[in-house]
């Protein structure tokens, strides 16, 4: 099962069914709308207490996890409340599925362990490689 089809079920939907591609397309667009892009986000995410934790996703380690409610407390309740209304889910559920895919997304776009020039992630590069990953608990995959 592809990533895409492993949010496809987590959203209760069929491959098909966009909701997870909206996801993935939410999380790549807010990262690259931070002020800096991932830079921005990677700033926030010091601020908040979790640097290690981005970190651990651009570097060529494995990935640390990140719970919801610690995601949830470095975007801010209305960062996540807008978030989910461009994914089509409810907030709740919001920070639940991106403690998943967002470890993903940098990752993928970071394969050399570098932040990319300007910070700006390539929607192309980081579908590319979600889309060749077997599962969400694998390890760190640098496609």
């Amino acid at each position: 099962m592809s990533l895409l089809d492993t949010f496809g079920s987590l959203l209760g939907q069929s491959p098909q069914g966009g909701g997870q591609q909206a996801l993935i397309s939410t999380a790549l667009e807010f990262v690259n709308n931070q002020p800096g892009g991932l830079n921005g986000l990677i700033q926030q995410f010091k601020d908040k207490g979790a640097g290690d934790i981005i970190s651990s996703w651009i570097s060529n380690g494995e990935n640390q996890p990140i719970a919801a409610d610690t995601l949830h407390s470095v975007l801010g309740s209305d960062t996540v409340t807008n978030l989910a209304a461009k994914a089509g889910v409810q907030p709740e559920q919001l920070t639940g599925l991106l403690s998943q895919i967002l470890p993903h997304v940098v990752n993928a776009a970071t394969p050399t362990g570098e932040v990319p020039a300007q910070g700006q992630l390539n929607a192309t590069s980081v579908l590319g490689a979600l889309g060749g990953l077997e599962s969400l608990l694998g390890g760190k995959s640098n496609a």
